[in-house]
């Protein structure tokens, strides 16, 4: 069994067609097949069913792919692995992250690191956790930011706690905050219309978590959105919304940030990786700064001044 073969099954089976699995990895038709079923032989089935022109995966084909994915996933990592030169100088990392960590964290870790590394290549994969997890698992991450605590059904992922934040309600700083004495109760969310993330966001889960543990379930008046559009459609007047602290301290003058009465809702970020791979050196890199960053710092009044409740 060759990679080059694990890799034109692969291409088949996402394209499911022979001549146009071809031309992306650049080989005549002919020799793609011919590959195919010499894989076919040495495994002592057929991968794919060609009926009528359909090509399927037979149930041998489901099996094999994501072993095939994973296999190519590891034999590239170590391809880089390889390459990296001593110093540093080149390679590329991998790295997920839930939005509100790109938004809020990472801008200011990365900038550090390219400073340092600047031939080093950042791919950032952005989704939610349970995504980001499964990312992780076929060898398509070196690194991932989540939400703990993972989705129980994880693979073996080691993770590292990076940071505890507070979830914060986010206002327009027009208009009064709810609630009372500076703070906002879960409670109080039961009569405000909320600007919500779209299904797969942490935030949009435990958000709706906290309510239904109050007894009520929340109202939206806008769902669906990305980080960016939930603070543009908050600062528009459409609703209010609960964020990460960190996101709200750089969301600028025009809204109001108001912290959740005690006990308030937390969440922790962790920095996970494959148990059965070790990073790439230039991820290694990165994920010692990361674990040296922190929490980001609030801006200060001479960075411009911020309407905060609390």
């Amino acid at each position: 069994m060759h990679f080059q073969q694990l890799a034109y099954f692969v291409a088949v089976a996402e394209a499911r067609h022979f001549t146009r699995a071809a031309e992306e990895v650049h080989v005549s038709q002919p020799s793609l097949s011919q590959q195919i079923k010499a894989l076919e032989n040495e495994l002592g089935a057929e991968l794919f069913s060609r009926a009528r022109g359909n090509i399927a995966l037979t149930d041998a084909g489901e099996a094999l792919l994501p072993l095939a994915r994973r296999i190519l996933a590891d034999a590239d990592t170590a391809r880089h692995e390889v390459q990296e030169l001593v110093q540093l100088r080149r390679g590329r990392i991998r790295l997920g992250a839930t939005p509100s960590v790109c938004t809020g964290l990472l801008p200011d870790v990365l900038r550090a690191f390219h400073g340092a590394h600047p031939g080093i290549q950042l791919l950032i994969e952005e989704g939610g956790s349970h995504d980001l997890v499964r990312q992780l698992a076929r060898g398509a991450l070196d690194l991932a930011l989540l939400v703990l605590p993972l989705p129980a059904a994880s693979p073996a992922l080691t993770t590292v706690e990076l940071l505890h934040e507070d979830l914060v309600v986010v206002s327009p700083a027009s208009r009064p905050a709810p609630g009372r004495k500076g703070s906002v109760r879960v409670a109080d969310l039961e009569n405000e219309p909320l600007v919500m993330f779209r299904h797969g966001y942490d935030l949009r889960e435990l958000t709706v978590a906290a309510c239904r543990a109050e007894g009520f379930e929340p109202s939206f008046t806008v769902e669906g959105g990305e980080m960016d559009a939930v603070l543009g459609f908050v600062r528009a007047g459409l609703g209010i919304a609960v964020v990460p602290r960190m996101v709200a301290v750089r969301a600028g003058q025009d809204l109001r940030t108001t912290p959740l009465a005690s006990p308030g809702l937390r969440r922790t970020i962790a920095l996970a990786h494959r148990s059965d791979v070790e990073p790439p050196r230039a991820a290694r890199e990165l994920q010692r700064m990361l674990l040296g960053a922190g929490p980001p710092a609030v801006p200060s009044a001479a960075g411009g001044t911020r309407q905060t409740d609390g």
